[in-house]
């Protein structure tokens, strides 16, 4: 939900390390100062909290209606199979007008933009909370919501990835897109756990009803910020735009892998948690509470990693860094595809979120240092396309496995056997990026200091070729020192 500098390739990386390692300052004195930035980083976590309860609730209806008897005996589809229908309906729109999206953040004055994205978001949830109190959200009426969402999410979310460095400036962006990424995950600690409570004592329909209002703060937190015009445009026909993305994010090395690593991650990593609520009912014969409480638990597993994040050293690069990440995520993600309580559930979930957490950072903050101005908004809507899509597809896939093996899609066991064999599959491609590295993800060239590329999977690990050399007469290794 962040952007970009404006120079094309970085000789090296701004900042060395993951995510850009923390400055010395802390971040919470050092990007909050900025005015714009902390009224709508506030105001965000806010709508974050509302989108949360949203989260549970629509998902723990569609869980809850699928599930049940009657459904089944109706010859309709399976719950895993439902979500997966749910998760197509809501990513989808991003493959049908991402490019168009990117497109009109170029073109068009990008704050007006996210402001009326904002309020049409408001209309959506409004809607939800309407259909839950007339008692007609059925499954089907879920996926047409989730639908008219999607569409203008896709809209919404270049808007919102090129606000960012309007409001801190470039050295500090690796340090907001940081704390960004805490304050969404600080509302996935609360909003969930909160959410589900709520639902359990009065219903969804008030969950709905917070998220509707949570979206006013916002919209005035956006609106007080400085103007944010387009990029301005040189005459340039709009498909002609369209194209030069493509070939710039698709023909350059570095954004093309770390584009297609958000692909792999979100095909793969992402459907355990479109089924987690056929786990919490089906397997640990729970309700909704305790699906709130498991993805509350991921959250402060993804708010330990931003402090968790200073114990890795400056100098590890994002080439070692991500695959890394995306090795033990689909580890933790394979340990709670197996557990067969909520406790265990719980105990793996909290530490899939750390990892979870710093690799799809890792890659934003990478893809986002690499990306010139000019091609901010269409480039990361090129990738936004690709990874939506992934992440759509993997639920599918995921309730296509659980009913090849348990020759139904709504069996718990099938679904977790569905989203286990697509984590195994992410810590695959982990083990070979990690061993087989990309040094231009750092935005490095050959000849340039630390580009290195013998494979090994413990080299990979130890990224013992950059760590720095020091001899007694050097002084203390800094962030400034290291090329």
């Amino acid at each position: 939900m962040e952007d970009t500098a404006t120079s094309s390739r970085p000789a090296a990386p701004a900042r060395p390390g993951p995510e850009g390692s923390p400055p010395a300052r802390s971040i919470w004195r050092g990007v909050l100062r900025h005015d714009h930035f902390r009224w709508v980083w506030f105001a965000a976590f806010g709508s974050s909290l509302g989108a949360w309860m949203e989260t549970v609730g629509v998902q723990w209806a569609m869980a809850q209606a699928t599930l049940d008897p009657a459904w089944h005996d109706a010859g309709k589809p399976g719950a895993a199979i439902m979500m997966g229908y749910l998760a197509v309906a809501q990513m989808a729109p991003m493959l049908l007008f991402g490019l168009l999206a990117g497109i009109a953040v170029d073109r068009f004055n990008r704050k007006r933009l996210l402001i009326v994205t904002q309020v049409l978001l408001m209309a959506v949830a409004a809607a939800l909370t309407l259909a839950s109190a007339l008692h007609i959200l059925t499954p089907w009426v879920l996926i047409v919501l989730g639908a008219a969402n999607g569409i203008v999410w896709a809209f919404n979310m270049p808007a919102w990835q090129v606000l960012t460095p309007r409001l801190v400036p470039r050295e500090e962006l690796a340090d907001a897109i940081t704390l960004n990424g805490m304050q969404f995950n600080l509302a996935r600690a609360v909003g969930p756990a909160l959410g589900g409570l709520l639902m359990a004592r009065f219903g969804p329909t008030v969950m709905f009803a917070v998220n509707t209002l949570s979206f006013l703060g916002l919209i005035l937190a956006v609106a007080r910020t400085a103007p944010t015009p387009a990029a301005g445009s040189d005459g340039t026909h709009p498909w002609r735009q369209i194209l030069d993305a493509a070939r710039y994010a698709l023909g350059t090395k570095g954004p093309l892998l770390l584009i297609l690593a958000s692909a792999v991650f979100c095909l793969l990593g992402t459907p355990f948690l479109r089924e987690l609520p056929i786990f919490v009912k089906a397997v640990y014969g729970k309700e909704e509470a305790v699906f709130g409480l498991l993805l509350g638990f991921m959250g402060i597993g993804a708010v330990a990693a931003v402090f968790l994040l200073r114990l890795i050293p400056p100098w590890y690069p994002k080439h070692h860094f991500i695959p890394l990440s995306l090795t033990l995520a689909g580890i933790t993600i394979t340990g709670l595809c197996a557990a067969q309580d909520w406790i265990a559930a719980a105990a793996w979930i909290t530490v899939a979120g750390v990892f979870w957490m710093w690799g799809f950072n890792s890659i934003a903050s990478a893809l986002q240092l690499l990306v010139p101005d000019h091609l901010r908004g269409r480039v990361l809507s090129v990738n936004n396309i690709i990874s939506f899509g992934a992440m759509g597809l993997g639920p599918l896939l995921a309730g296509w496995i659980a009913e090849g093996v348990s020759g139904s899609s709504e069996s718990g066991s099938g679904a977790q056997i569905g989203a286990g064999v697509l984590a195994l599959a992410l810590v695959a491609a982990g083990v070979v990026m990690l061993t087989w590295r990309e040094p231009e993800v750092d935005g490095l060239k050959p000849g340039d200091p630390g580009y290195e590329r013998r494979p090994g999977l413990l080299r990979g690990i130890t990224a013992a070729a950059h760590r720095p050399a020091r001899t007694k007469a050097d002084p203390p290794v800094s962030q400034e020192t290291i090329p």
